[in-house]
């Protein structure tokens, strides 16, 4: 006859999907009762409409129907008390740091920090971040993302996630994850198509926010979507991160490339190593013939590498849209290889090279 010990040590390989944390260790699981094989549980949710609920019902019963002796299953989801919420959310940030710095941003944390900037709007900063973010991901690192263009939010658009809201527990925002990436954006929290007025000191405070107030996890590497040029937001990033690094991102054209050496010289000035040049859209390529077109002419990304005295890291092609509805690429088209090709290169700039899981076989 099954036990409520081998059902409790059953359940601790299920996990909320949310926070990858087995619903033993943080205390959701209640009143196990066993009647001739027939399994009675309650599973406490952080939330009453928790958007993953079924997930976790699901997960809980299989768990259960593959012990011996188990005839049926019956889940029931209730919510968390006010109490044991917060000592959920305690949990979750762990023991309470001495000083006010933001968890994510203590001395011993091993996180690599990458901010992607631009010196103007329309080079692709933010298609960047997010196609980089996805191969980083996919080469099995842990992976976030901080929309940080505050006025120009772009990032949840582009993992078509824009309508989705975060759980918030208490005061500790659960960042959306898409494509193995975590991401929080301003756009998740001001009304659709409502324009953020806002001045530098108020923008300063919901980035800092964005570090202490949302439960990344373990993370590999935080990617930061920059806005474009050298406003209050860069030169907060700058100040908060001083282990960042930079990616810059330009187009062939050269007035993008001046306006991206400015960005990058913010960069340096204030001791952060700009790690490489991304040329965007540097050409289009026939998908018959393989002859390419340089629609926007050449040398833009030298152009700022050279100034920089840095690397173009890579060349990512224009991509004909066509029906196409996600600027996600796939991993066998040529810009998907374009950023796989640059994941591997910022794993080394960054030293992450060594944190990718081993392929077996």
């Amino acid at each position: 006859m099954v036990t409520k010990d081998q059902v409790l040590e059953a359940l601790r390989d299920v996990e909320d999907p949310e926070i990858h944390r087995s619903i033993v260790e943080m205390e959701m699981v209640r009143n196990i009762a066993i009647e001739a094989g027939n399994v009675s549980v309650e599973i406490a949710l952080t939330i009453g409409g928790c958007p993953l609920r079924t997930t976790i019902e699901n997960s809980v019963k299989e768990k259960i129907m593959d012990l011996d002796g188990v005839q049926s299953v019956d889940v029931t989801l209730g919510s968390m008390s006010d109490e044991e919420r917060a000592k959920f959310t305690e949990k979750l940030r762990g023991p309470k740091a001495a000083t006010s710095t933001p968890p994510l941003l203590q001395p011993e944390v091993k996180t690599q920090f990458l901010a992607v900037t631009s010196g103007k709007g329309g080079v692709g900063k933010s298609t960047v971040t997010a196609n980089l973010a996805k191969a980083l991901a996919n080469a099995g690192l842990s992976v976030g993302v901080v929309d940080a263009d505050i006025y120009g939010f772009s990032i949840p658009s582009i993992f078509g996630v824009k309508k989705q809201r975060p759980t918030v527990i208490d005061d500790l925002i659960i960042p959306i994850e898409v494509e193995g990436v975590k991401i929080v954006s301003m756009d998740f929290f001001v009304p659709e198509n409502n324009p953020v007025v806002w001045r530098g000191p108020m923008l300063g405070k919901m980035l800092r926010n964005f570090f202490g107030e949302v439960h990344w996890g373990d993370l590999d590497v935080l990617l930061l979507d920059l806005p474009p040029g050298t406003g209050d937001v860069s030169l907060d990033v700058h100040q908060m991160l001083p282990k960042s690094k930079e990616l810059i991102v330009t187009t062939p054209q050269m007035d993008a490339a001046d306006v991206a050496v400015r960005a990058g010289l913010m960069g340096l000035r204030t001791n952060h190593e700009v790690v490489g040049v991304v040329e965007n859209m540097a050409y289009f390529q026939c998908e018959h013939c393989g002859e390419k077109t340089y629609l926007f002419g050449k040398g833009g990304g030298n152009r700022v590498a050279d100034e920089l005295r840095t690397e173009v890291t890579v060349r990512v092609p224009l991509a004909a849209m066509g029906d196409k509805k996600s600027p996600l690429f796939a991993e066998e088209s040529i810009q998907g290889e374009a950023f796989e090709e640059l994941a591997e290169a910022m794993m080394h700039k960054l030293g992450l090279a060594a944190s990718v899981p081993a392929v077996e076989g």
